[in-house]
Order: structure tokens, then C-alpha cells, then sequence
């Protein structure tokens, strides 16, 4: 990189910041009400992974988020499905492989049944 060359973020006009804020807001806005909705039991897993692949916001939330908005998950065992499941802790519902959400929607299956057996 030559001395007139510099890294870093591109230098924004007041209004493009200002919009750039305003569109973090409504993502973390989006975010939140996903999690909300998980945790409330009206949004399932399924159709939030179908979201993911059509909706840039909603695949950038980040599944460690995703597991302990679902109902009856903490932090521990969010941690603990994520590694069962080989799943890093930084990874995004987009960043998913085929046999990750498999693993995620099988255990999530399983246990809502093995909860109805009780």
C-alpha cells in the first residue's frame, strides 16, 4: 500500500452517515422482533432459516442470538448445541451449511417432541 493509499472506512458525507445509522437502526430493530417472536413461540426455526436466504438482515443475525431467543435455551446451552452440532460461535444464520440446519432443526424437532411425550 503506497503512502497515499490508506485502509480504514470510506469517508462519508453527514447525510450518508446519518442514512447509514438509520438502516443499523431498523436492522437491530428487525433482529430484536425475531427474537422476540422466537421466544414467544410464533416464529419457528424452519421458516426463519427459509428467511435467512431471501433476507440479507435476517441472515446476518448471528445463530448463537438465534438459539438463546428459542424458548427453554440459555447461554449455556446454546453454547453446548453449537458444539455438538460443530457450529462456530460467530457464525450468522446465513453462513449455515445444509447439515448445520439439519442438525439445528432435528435436535429442535426432537426435543419439542420428546416435550409433548411428557
Amino acid at each position: 500500500m503506497s503512502a497515499t493509499e490508506r485502509a480504514g472506512p470510506p469517508d462519508l458525507t453527514d447525510d450518508q452517515r446519518r442514512a447509514a445509522l438509520v438502516k443499523a437502526a431498523e436492522a437491530r430493530q428487525i433482529r430484536a422482533e425475531i427474537k422476540e417472536q422466537l421466544k414467544r413461540g410464533d416464529l419457528l426455526l424452519n421458516d426463519l432459516l427459509l428467511r435467512s436466504d431471501n433476507e440479507p438482515v435476517v441472515g446476518r443475525l448471528k445463530v448463537l442470538s438465534m438459539l438463546e431467543a428459542m424458548p427453554g435455551t440459555g447461554k449455556v446451552r446454546a453454547r453446548h448445541i453449537m458444539r455438538d452440532l460443530d457450529i462456530s460461535e460467530r457464525r450468522r444464520l446465513k453462513g449455515l451449511g445444509r447439515q448445520q440446519r439439519a442438525g439445528l432443526l432435528a435436535h429442535f424437532t426432537n426435543e419439542k417432541q420428546s416435550r409433548d411425550h411428557d
